[in-house]
């Protein structure tokens, strides 16, 4: 009676918990740990979401970013683009909700996914400032352009309006953020500098202003005019997904048989293919989809499992391309040798995915140095998490001493060199919801590994005909300013006359820089043409 008694005071405290209440305490988990990520989440949800926006409506990007420095810890972060905008009804729902977008169940490449991202980034603002999060919006160049205040109500996650009217907007259309948060500034290799740098370099489709903390204005041009491919919607892939997932699509289906089911709900389904699984599962094509007992779910998911099914379309991607890539590259990192490579699509768990590898080489690159490595997601950087990241873990894998680089056991190799490495997928497995970590598949890390191998044969050969010629060549040129002296001690062993002997060195000398410089100059000119 008495436990009975207790359970009923226990029950007295036991109540739903809010989404946003649950990241007001746990912030880390979506990457606001500390005041220099912050800073740099914060401006990356915003850029995110304008480069999404700015693809939904086909035009090429224009995008401003402002941080304000008010205090050594007080920023106000300014995200500004030529997008489609948002209708009025909507905004408050988009940047004061939690789990609330278009993505979640959309698939295929884009940037956002859990709808959590721009909205977190309110909360982080709302919870070190109290300040209200400004927005303005507009839609059409014949509409009013809408200004909203807003916070969150972390109790029920729902959206706080503090204001809410029309306001003169010299635009056509487009979308402005302005939060005010608690944050650290610093330059690096985490900052929001390199994530812009970045953006810019997978993005060579975007111009972006950006306006630092000191005023400095910098502006990364855009290096082409055409816009990347739309990717196209697909319907999930049958080997991708898991019993809980069938028994939930068997009940939401529209569809009146199981047939007509399985060829309308899932990709790569004709009509043989859902006949010849219905036949193995033993259940009747014509049967009603949420008539199916979970023993008989059970046992056409096995089926469908072990079924012969044509991997998923790949038109869902919207990979950069070898030649923007190197572009991007150029524009941003100055080398003597750049190498691309994108793979053809491969699949996990049922997802397309592709991946894009690049290296450049030499020129201001440091020497003595680790490699400096670039991790990129559906065309957005990873900055954070480096060691947690398949990405990481398939370059380590490598032997870099066969390309020409050097390395201390499973380490990253060192070398004046880039890597840089692009995952793009319908659904990319992070980590953590900070999205800042690829997760360890074991097909995502074949395909890294042979991306990577394929412009490592390509360095490989450009540091053997040229980089190794051009060693040759200096110590070549060292080797002549000693020639007085060995001319002088071979004619001192020899008897023969010294300058007879210097002279009969340097025409060897001379010969053999000749060769050096044909060769290195042979190099040059298939580089050029390449």
């Amino acid at each position: 009676m008495a436990e009975n008694i207790k359970a009923v005071e226990l029950s007295k405290n036991q109540r739903e918990i809010s989404i946003s209440e649950f990241f007001t305490r746990n912030r880390h988990l979506l990457g606001f740990d500390n005041p220099t990520r912050a800073l740099m989440m914060v401006v990356k949800e915003a850029v995110d979401n304008a480069l999404d926006a700015t693809m939904e409506m086909k035009v090429l990007p224009e995008i401003y970013v402002e941080l304000k420095q008010l205090a050594e810890d007080r920023f106000i972060v300014i995200v500004e683009d030529n997008g489609p905008g948002i209708v009025k009804q909507q905004i408050p729902n988009i940047f004061a909700k939690l789990l609330y977008g278009s993505k979640f169940h959309t698939l295929k490449q884009n940037r956002g996914q859990q709808g959590i991202g721009i909205s977190a980034a309110v909360l982080y603002s709302q919870l070190t400032t109290g300040k209200f999060t400004k927005i303005i919006s507009k839609i059409h160049p014949k509409k009013p352009a809408h200004y909203f205040e807003l916070h969150i109500d972390t109790k029920r996650n729902e959206p706080i309006i503090e204001r809410d009217h029309e306001v003169e907007w010299n635009k056509d259309h487009g979308t402005r953020i302005e939060l005010e948060l608690e944050a650290r500034y610093q330059k690096g290799k985490q900052s929001v500098d390199e994530y812009i740098k970045q953006t810019a370099i997978v993005n060579p489709h975007t111009n972006i202003i950006y306006i630092t903390p000191e005023k400095e204005k910098i502006e990364f041009p855009r290096v082409t005019n055409d816009l990347p491919i739309e990717p196209k919607e697909i319907k999930p892939h049958p080997h991708g997904i898991e019993i809980g997932t069938l028994i939930r699509m068997l009940k939401d289906t529209t569809s009146t048989t199981l047939s007509s089911f399985l060829q309308n709900d899932f990709s790569r389904i004709g009509s043989k293919v859902a006949s010849d699984i219905c036949q193995d599962a033993k259940l009747n094509v014509k049967s009603k989809p949420a008539s199916l007992t979970n023993e008989e779910i059970e046992i056409l998911f096995k089926v469908i499992q072990n079924a012969k099914i044509i991997a998923p379309p790949t038109d869902c991607l919207s990979p950069i391309g070898p030649e923007l890539l190197e572009k991007g590259l150029k524009k941003e990192i100055e080398a003597d040798f750049y190498a691309t490579t994108t793979r053809p699509p491969s699949v996990y768990r049922g997802m397309p995915f592709q991946i894009e590898v690049a290296i450049a080489y030499g020129g201001s690159l440091e020497k003595e140095s680790q490699v400096r490595l670039m991790r990129f997601a559906n065309r957005v950087p990873l900055l954070y998490q480096q060691g947690a990241c398949a990405i990481t873990e398939a370059i380590t894998d490598i032997n870099w001493r066969v390309y020409g680089l050097q390395q201390s056991g499973s380490n990253l190799p060192s070398g004046p060199a880039v890597i840089l490495v692009h995952m793009a997928s319908v659904w990319v497995p992070f980590t953590s919801e900070a999205k800042e970590a690829v997760a360890h598949y074991d097909e995502i890390l074949k395909e890294i590994k042979l991306a990577l191998q394929d412009c490592g044969r390509k360095l490989a050969s450009y540091i053997r005909k040229n980089v190794k010629a051009k060693e040759q060549k200096e110590r070549i040129s060292l080797f002549e300013k000693y020639i007085p002296e060995l001319a002088n001690a071979l004619s001192n062993i020899s008897g023969e006359n010294k300058s007879s002997i210097e002279e009969n060195l340097k025409k060897i000398l001379n010969k053999n820089m000749s060769k050096l410089n044909e060769s290195i100059e042979g190099n040059e000119n298939d580089k050029t043409k390449n």
